[in-house]
């Protein structure tokens, strides 16, 4: 087999690993693209034997940067979800995670130069041209994934990555309620439809037959449940004027129920195929928005606060996750930014063979 090697950077970024890679080292057309992501990852096995896959959603995502020709941004970062059990690549959506993970990629790739005991980088997000500014450590002028922060869903402590998110409502339809509602009904179940970072279908766990409290591997065992899910996620996305989605891993879905450690809202996410095992960072700002919005399926699960600055706590599988949103409500709720802390560190570097 004769095979051609790619130089790569293996990251953890926020609950995601995979692939970094620069842009420029890759086909542009699309199809040949796919082709080379596929093959990386190894999909189409339920372990990607024959990649660097791991058999899960969150570990088949592919990062590539470039530094950006935009005048408010200092790379372009542009993701791939590569699925697991079939040679399937969608390029619509971003990831907020493995976005986690760009900023130090820039600085190891040589993208960008550090500056000072802080770095602040400006990402575009190609995907869906939202802007995302991180803030990596850099003490001395050189990068460290050393440090104290810690996030659920990962062991141990690493350096934080402050990200903050702008420019993300309506990114994928053009609406922050694509279906010009903030509750539409399909199937007889109560749905709110938010395009915030995400395109996420929202519905209460009980309206579905569900706690809401379950673990990942309980929700992916009830195969009813994903079956009904799974249809008020395609009528969802009919409605959100993103035509057929069968084959595509957006608009994704989530469930909501009332927090029970301390929280804003417990829920569970879905990518939509299998439940993610943490929470997403663009998932989060939706269900995030979700609970903020007046007349959501939100009402009645969590307390509102008043608009400015305030911090919502997502109740997941795996701990939580905070999540910092700016809003105002003068004219309904308005979404401003939001931001999160992360972490992430550099597994491996060097050069990825594909088949030729």
């Amino acid at each position: 087999m004769n095979q051609k090697s790619v130089p790569y950077w293996f990251m953890r970024g926020g609950t995601s690993r995979g692939p970094y890679f620069k842009r420029d080292d890759l086909p542009n057309d699309l199809d040949s693209l796919s082709e080379i992501l596929v093959a990386t990852v190894g999909a189409g096995h339920p372990l990607n034997i024959d990649g660097v896959g791991g058999g899960n959603a969150v570990t088949t995502k592919v990062a590539m940067l470039s530094k950006s020709d935009d005048e408010w941004a200092d790379v372009d970062y542009f993701f791939a979800q590569v699925a697991v059990l079939e040679p399937l690549v969608d390029f619509k959506p971003t990831c907020g995670n493995i976005l986690s993970g760009v900023g130090p990629a820039a600085l190891e790739m040589g993208l960008v130069k550090a500056t000072g005991d802080e770095t602040v980088i400006n990402i575009r997000a190609v995907n869906t041209g939202a802007r995302v500014q991180a803030k990596v450590k850099t003490p001395q002028g050189r990068l460290t994934y050393a440090g104290d922060a810690a996030i659920a869903g990962v062991p141990g402590t690493a350096a934080p990555i402050e990200l903050t998110f702008l420019d993300v409502a309506g990114s994928a339809t053009g609406a922050m309620l694509p279906t010009g509602n903030a509750r539409d009904v399909i199937d007889g179940i109560e749905v709110t439809c938010m395009d915030v970072a995400m395109p996420v279908a929202m519905a209460r766990a009980e309206d579905l037959g569900i706690t809401g409290y379950e673990s990942a591997e309980e929700l992916d065992a009830d195969t009813e449940f994903f079956a009904r899910m799974e249809s008020l996620r395609l009528k969802a996305g009919e409605l959100m004027g993103m035509g057929d989605v069968t084959k595509s891993v957006t608009p994704k879905f989530a469930v909501l129920a009332k927090p029970r450690n301390g929280g804003t809202i417990t829920a569970r996410y879905f990518m939509p195929w299998k439940t993610h095992p943490t929470m997403a960072v663009t998932g989060a700002q939706c269900i995030a928005s979700c609970a903020l919005q007046p007349g959501s399926v939100a009402d009645g699960l969590c307390d509102r606060p008043d608009p400015g600055t305030v911090e919502v706590v997502l109740e997941h599988p795996s701990g939580q996750i905070e999540v910092l949103v700016s809003f105002t409500a003068e004219n309904g709720f308005t979404f401003e930014s939001a931001g999160l802390i992360r972490t992430a560190r550099k597994l491996a570097d060097g050069q990825l063979y594909i088949p030729s």
